[in-house]
C-alpha cells in the first residue's frame, strides 16, 4: 500500500516506518523536524531508513496546509497515519498556543487532506491522557472522558471529536488510538524512561512525583507499533450494535472507533525505577515530591476492544522491555 505517515523522524513514526518499508509498502513520511527535543535524536532515527527505495522524506509542519496538500498530491495515499503532534503533558502549561496549532489546526488540515484524498482509513494518536479526572481502572474505551486535566489532553479528545465529524459527515474511516506510556529504544528525552535513564547512568538522584505512588501502564514500542498496523489494516466501520439512546463512546453509527492501545499490565513507578537500576547496575537516591500539575496517580489500559477487533496482544514483559532498552541506551551514547 501507499501509506503516508506524520511524524518519522519521531519515536513511535520512526519505529511504524521501519516496520511498513519491511514489509513491502510505499511511505511518505512528513515531519517538521521542530526543536521540542534535540533534533540530533530525529536525524538519528530517520538515518536507518531514509535511503530506502520505498521511502519519500517532506519536512514540513501539519499547519501548513499547502505543504500537507503537497504531501497527498504526491503520495497520493490510500491510507494515513497521523502521529505527528505537539506532545508532553507539562510543555502544555507553558506554551499552550503550540498544541493550538499541531494539534488543533494540523489536525483539521490533516481531515480535509484526507476528506478530498479520499483516503481509505485515517489512524491517529490520541492519548492516555484524554481519561484525566477518571479513577475507575481499568480505563476502558466505553467510559465517559469530559475532565481532562492538561491542555494537552484536551487536544487529544477534541482530535477523536474532530475525527468523529469528518467520518459522520464524509465517510472517512477514521480510528483514534489511546496510547500508554511507550517506552523503548529510540525514545522521546522528555519521558520519564529517559530522563530516569539519563540520571541513573550517571549516578544522580531522580525525582519521583507523587511521592512513588504513580503505576503506569508503560507499553513497549514493538507492541505499539504491532498494534497500530493491526489497527490500520482493519480500516473503521459503522457498528452495527450502537445504540443512540445509549451511546458507546469507543464506537459510532459512523465509519469511526477509539481504541486503548497499552500493556494492560500496570507498574509501579517505583518498580520500573528498580528495573532501570538493575540493568545499569547502580542505585541512585530517589527524591519523593508532590503530585504535578497536569498528571494522574495511576493508567491502565483495558485492551478488551482491541483484541476483540484485531487481535491485538501486547506480549513484551516490563522485565524483557527494560533490559532491551538499557542495551539500546548504553549503544546509543558508548557508555560501555
Amino acid at each position: 500500500m501507499r501509506i503516508l505517515v506524520t511524524g518519522t523522524a519521531g519515536f513511535i513514526g520512526a519505529a511504524l516506518a521501519q516496520r511498513l518499508l519491511a514489509r513491502g509498502d510505499v511511505v511518505y513520511g512528513v515531519d517538521n523536524h521542530n526543536t521540542y527535543y534535540d533534533p540530533a535524536l530525529k536525524e538519528a532515527r530517520l538515518a536507518r531508513f531514509i535511503d530506502h527505495p520505498n521511502y519519500t522524506h517532506q519536512r514540513a509542519d501539519l499547519a501548513d496546509a499547502e505543504a500537507l496538500n503537497h504531501a497527498f498530491a504526491a503520495c497520493a495515499p490510500q491510507r494515513v497515519v497521523n502521529l505527528a503532534a505537539q506532545a508532553g503533558v507539562r510543555y502544555s502549561l507553558q506554551n499552550p498556543q503550540a498544541y493550538v496549532a499541531s494539534n488543533l489546526v494540523g489536525f483539521v488540515n490533516m481531515l480535509e487532506a484526507c476528506r478530498h484524498g479520499s483516503v481509505e482509513h485515517l489512524v491517529y494518536a490520541s492519548s492516555s491522557s484524554v481519561y484525566g479526572a477518571n479513577r475507575k481502572l481499568p480505563f476502558a474505551v466505553e467510559d465517559a472522558v469530559d475532565h481532562p486535566v492538561s491542555l494537552y489532553a484536551a487536544s487529544k479528545k477534541a482530535n477523536e471529536l474532530m475525527a468523529h465529524t469528518y467520518s459522520h459527515l464524509y465517510g472517512l474511516p477514521t480510528t483514534g488510538l489511546r496510547f500508554f506510556t511507550v517506552y523503548g529504544p529510540w525514545g522521546r528525552p522528555d519521558m520519564s524512561p529517559m530522563l530516569f535513564a539519563d540520571r541513573i547512568s550517571r549516578g544522580e538522584p531522580i525525582d519521583v512525583f507523587n511521592f512513588g505512588h504513580h503505576s503506569r501502564d508503560f507499553t513497549y514500542i514493538d507492541d505499539i507499533v504491532e498494534g497500530v498496523i493491526r489497527t490500520l489494516d482493519h480500516p473503521a466501520e459503522p457498528d452495527p450494535a450502537y445504540d443512540a439512546e445509549r451511546p458507546n463512546p469507543g464506537s459510532s453509527n459512523a465509519p469511526y472507533r477509539v481504541y486503548n492501545l497499552g500493556n494492560d499490565q500496570p507498574v509501579q513507578l517505583l518498580r520500573f525505577i528498580e528495573l532501570l537500576e538493575q540493568n545499569f547496575g547502580r542505585r541512585v537516591e530517589k527524591r519523593l515530591l508532590p503530585m504535578q500539575p497536569g498528571d494522574v496517580p495511576d493508567t491502565w489500559a483495558d485492551v478488551t476492544a482491541l483484541r476483540r477487533d484485531v487481535g491485538y496482544a501486547p506480549n513484551t514483559s516490563i522485565e524483557d522491555g527494560v533490559t532491551r532498552f538499557v542495551a539500546w541506551y548504553r549503544e546509543y551514547h558508548r557508555l560501555d
